[in-house]
């Protein structure tokens, strides 16, 4: 079951705007984040240089580089509340290293921005196992491969 979504994806100033607005369609960002979901959720996806995405990883984090994307959850229920910040540069390089189109890697980082945004977590191995095969499964149903390679979901 799909549930609702109230979605807001917001653009930064990029230099290569297009490039990343071309690859994230609302319709397919909205697609990706349902299927992700297990309860209803306002979610707002925010794609930053990589100026902004640092400033926001040194301060929440304490870590003082840009890194693919950052989720801020606000609430688990009844409403899964979020906020989830991407940040172009990275996520394009990582693409490009990866020998993904920007658009499967895009969709993998927001279908992983989605269940952080939930509760999941990847800081212990067992965690991490759990959470990488729920992204494959997602991203199966989605059409795309396992992004952790080996096998599809």
């Amino acid at each position: 079951m799909l549930h609702a979504l109230t979605l807001s994806l917001q653009f930064g100033k990029l230099p290569d705007a297009e490039l990343h607005r071309a690859a994230l369609p609302r319709h397919k960002v909205a697609r990706w984040m349902r299927h992700a979901l297990a309860s209803d959720a306002e979610i707002t996806v925010r794609i930053v240089d990589a100026s902004e995405g640092q400033a926001l990883n040194r301060e929440y984090r304490k870590k003082n580089y840009a890194t693919n994307v950052l989720t801020f959850d606000y609430t688990l229920e009844p409403v899964v509340t979020a906020d989830l910040v991407l940040c172009a540069p990275v996520v394009a390089q990582e693409a490009q290293d990866q020998g993904k189109t920007l658009q499967a890697h895009y969709a993998h980082l927001i279908v992983h921005g989605a269940l952080h945004a939930q509760g999941w977590d990847h800081e212990l191995d067992e965690d991490a196992q759990v959470m990488e095969l729920r992204e494959a499964e997602i991203l199966a149903r989605l059409g795309f491969e396992n992004p952790y390679g080996g096998l599809s979901a």
